[in-house]
């Protein structure tokens, strides 16, 4: 749980910092446009990877030309955590407790996911956006994940320009036979995670839908189901206008069924896709504290939206109970009125003008 944050240019703040008392909800409201989702961006930033945006470093700089940023964060058990950027990849850097180390490090200290407007479309976007979505929580717990969807994708076009450039077979044959050990091992990594989830949720189920991922959960071993599909990689080694047409782990799905309807997830109303993702984070949010002990970090921006207000309550509560730090930002401060236990933030023009505890 982070105690204090502190921005210096950062998207549109030139300085800031946020204490959050030891509250379990930060609540941050202003009009928009004034750097609210900015402050959950820096917050993301501190879980190790590049942000909830996903946007290069010299991107999120300060546009006045200073050309580098600072995150800072003080935690709970007092540790200091920091993400740094000068300029350029090579001068990109965190800390913790004043000692550099790698980016990835940091996800030791904190777990965060988050929901944006983007998450949202979760259910009616394409296949691709699912995937990113749920290997992005699976990495949660299995650190090598993000490794391996990598280095999948990487395998699988060093394949197609073998095939496209008529390479010896004896290298396509070594390329199939790395590509069947990762998607396997990409494969078992969802499938886990997946059955793990479905144990917290509550409104719905997920499944995973995938040439390998079926193998798997029809019984077939590991082993079995890497020989298998590399029997399937050799007898598919044709080019379609240049493209290689090839099904695995790279195509997968993941399917969620909303259990109160009885429908699955992308027929319901905008807002009750709403409810099933907020129920996915939850559920994530008990699993990350079940295997960590630890108190993830839930970043929910434009928390309220497509809810109702018997739908927000029930909403605020669930998160009350999720043994979870929520970020969340809105337009209107009176819709989270009820909220306990937490401190709110004025930001209006990329500037913090104040903080109110409640609760």
């Amino acid at each position: 749980m982070i105690h204090s944050i502190s921005l210096t240019d950062f998207r549109n703040h030139t300085m800031c910092r946020i204490e959050t008392y030891g509250r379990r909800n930060v609540i941050i409201t202003g009009p928009n446009g004034a750097g609210k989702t900015a402050v959950l961006e820096a917050v993301s930033m501190l879980g190790g990877e590049r942000g909830m945006r996903g946007a290069g470093m010299g991107d999120v700089a300060r546009f006045d030309g200073s050309g580098g940023f600072s995150v800072f964060a003080n935690l709970a058990d007092d540790t200091e955590i920091s993400v740094q950027y000068t300029g350029g990849d090579a001068n990109r850097r965190a800390k913790i407790d004043g000692d550099n180390v790698a980016l990835s490090e940091l996800a030791r200290h904190v777990r965060i996911v988050w929901i944006t407007p983007r998450e949202d479309r979760l259910f009616v976007d394409s296949a691709a956006d699912r995937r990113a979505f749920f290997d992005r929580l699976c990495a949660s717990f299995d650190a090598t994940h993000p490794g391996r969807t990598a280095r999948l994708s990487k395998l699988l076009s060093e394949r197609a320009y073998a095939l496209k450039t008529g390479a010896d077979a004896r290298w396509i044959d070594a390329l199939d036979v790395q590509i069947a050990g990762v998607a396997v091992a990409v494969a078992v990594a969802r499938i886990q995670y997946a059955g793990e989830l479905n144990y917290f949720l509550a409104q719905c189920a997920v499944s995973v839908m995938g040439i390998v991922e079926k193998m798997l959960i029809d019984g077939m071993t590991a082993g079995d189901t890497e020989r298998a599909y590399l029997d399937y990689l050799k007898q598919n080694r044709t080019l379609i206008g240049d493209k290689m047409v090839l099904d695995g782990p790279h195509k997968s799905d993941f399917g969620v069924f909303n259990n109160e309807l009885g429908l699955p997830a992308h027929l319901t109303s905008t807002g009750q896709q709403k409810t099933v993702i907020i129920d996915l984070i939850l559920a994530h949010a008990k699993l990350v504290h079940t295997k960590t002990g630890r108190s993830p970090i839930i970043l929910l921006d434009e928390a309220a939206a497509h809810l109702d207000k018997n739908a927000r309550e029930n909403m605020f509560h669930e998160l009350a109970q999720s043994n979870a730090q929520v970020w969340a930002t809105g337009l209107d401060p009176d819709i989270f009125n009820n909220i306990e236990n937490a401190v709110f933030v004025a930001c209006e023009n990329g500037e913090i003008s104040n903080i109110v505890c409640a609760g």
